[in-house]
C-alpha cells in the first residue's frame, strides 16, 4: 500500500504515523512540482492534499488511487470533474474547524475596532498612549456586521456578532430562505451592494467557485462605508486584491483583516499585497485562523477516519454540503 500526502509543512503527526503503519507513506513538500507529483501517484494508493494543486494531468496519471483526501475544506485546488469520471472518491473535512475560524475572524474584527495592532506598536515604542483622537476606538455593540456566506463557519461567526456582542447582524446568501435566518438572529439581505452600504463591519464565509470570486470587487469597495472594516478569513480570490490595495492606500475603507491571499506565501517586498505591510489599520495572519491545538486534533482524527475507509475499500463518508462533491456517485456515502 503506497499513500502519498503533499505539503508536509503542516505538521500531522499523529496521521503521518498511523498512515506509516498502513503502508509506504511519501511525504511531499508544499511547492512541490506537477512532475514531482506525477511520479509519485503513478502507483499510489491514497492522496492526501492540502494546498498543492491536483490537476486532470495528476487524477489520470494514478492509476491505483482509491481516494483523494483533502486534509482541510476548500476544495478548488482538485480537478473534481476528473476524479469523478475516474470514479475517483473526493472528501474533505468540512467541521473540524467551524469555530475556530469565526473566533479567528472576529478576532481580527475586535482587532481592528479597538486598534489594538497600533496601540501595542505605540505601547512597545513609546511605554504609554494618551487618550487623545489618534486612539479613538470603536464598539462592536450597536453596530452593523455584514456577512457574505452563512454557512458553518458564517453561522458561527453570526452568533458571536449577534447573541455576543449584541450587533445587528445581516447576511448575504441567495440560497438560504430569510425564515432559517431569522431563527439564526440574522437578517438576509438579497442585493450584497444593499448589505455593504448598511455594513460596519463585513466578514467573508463564502466558499470560492465561479460565481463568488471576486465578488468583493472595486465596485464593492466602493459601496462599503469610508467608516467600515473588511474581514476574510475563507479565500483570498474572493476578493479583487488590487482593488483592495487601492482602496486601503486611498483611505476609503477604515481597514481590513485578512488571513487568506490570493498567492501565498506573501513576501515583505515584490507581491501585490505587499503595500499593507506596516498599515496600522491592516492585519495580515498567514493563513493560520483554523490552526489550534484542538481543531487540529479534530481534523487529524478524522482525516484518518476517511483514510481508513478508502483503503478498506467501503464508501467514504462525504459530510460537506459543497454541490460539487455531492455530485459524485461512486465510493461515496453523504452524511
Amino acid at each position: 500500500m503506497k499513500i502519498v500526502r503533499t505539503d508536509r509543512e503542516l505538521e500531522t503527526p499523529i496521521v503521518d504515523a498511523e498512515l506509516a503503519r498502513m503502508g509506504d507513506l511519501v511525504l511531499l513538500p508544499e511547492g512541490a512540482s506537477q512532475e514531482e507529483l506525477l511520479a509519485e501517484v503513478a502507483d499510489a494508493d491514497l492522496l492526501l492534499m492540502c494546498y498543492t494543486p491536483v490537476t486532470r494531468q495528476v487524477i489520470a496519471a494514478a492509476k491505483r488511487l482509491k481516494a483523494i483526501v483533502k486534509y482541510g475544506v476548500g476544495i478548488d485546488a482538485i480537478d473534481i470533474p476528473a476524479a469523478i469520471e475516474r470514479r475517483i472518491p473526493v472528501v474533505n473535512i468540512p467541521e473540524y474547524a467551524e469555530d475556530t475560524v469565526a473566533e479567528g475572524a472576529f478576532a481580527m474584527m475586535i482587532a481592528l475596532a479597538k486598534k489594538l495592532v497600533p496601540l501595542d506598536r505605540q505601547m512597545q515604542a513609546e511605554g504609554w498612549a494618551w487618550p487623545t483622537e489618534r486612539w479613538l476606538a470603536g464598539d462592536i455593540a450597536g453596530k452593523t456586521v455584514g456577512i457574505v456566506g452563512l454557512g458553518r463557519i458564517g453561522r458561527s461567526f453570526a452568533r458571536m456578532a449577534g447573541q455576543g456582542f449584541r450587533a445587528r447582524v445581516i447576511a448575504y446568501n441567495p440560497g438560504t430562505p430569510a425564515e432559517e435566518m431569522a431563527a439564526l438572529g440574522v437578517e438576509k439581505i438579497d442585493d450584497l451592494h444593499a448589505l455593504l452600504r448598511q455594513s460596519d463591519f463585513v466578514s467573508l464565509h463564502c466558499t470560492l467557485n465561479d460565481t463568488t470570486r471576486h465578488i468583493i470587487g472595486a465596485a464593492e469597495l466602493a459601496a462599503m462605508k469610508p467608516s467600515a472594516f473588511l474581514i476574510n478569513s475563507s479565500r483570498g480570490a474572493l476578493v479583487d486584491e488590487a482593488a483592495l490595495v487601492d482602496a486601503l492606500t486611498a483611505g476609503r475603507i477604515a481597514g481590513a483583516g485578512l488571513d487568506v491571499f490570493s498567492s501565498e506565501p506573501l513576501s515583505l517586498s515584490g507581491h501585490m499585497m505587499s503595500p499593507l505591510f506596516g498599515m496600522p489599520n491592516v492585519i495580515l495572519q498567514p493563513h493560520l485562523t483554523f490552526y489550534t491545538a484542538e481543531a487540529m486534533e479534530r481534523l487529524e482524527r478524522e482525516t484518518l477516519e476517511r483514510c481508513r475507509e478508502a483503503l478498506a475499500g467501503v464508501p467514504v463518508l462525504v459530510k460537506s454540503r459543497d454541490p460539487r462533491l455531492r455530485a459524485q456517485e461512486h465510493g461515496v456515502t453523504f452524511g
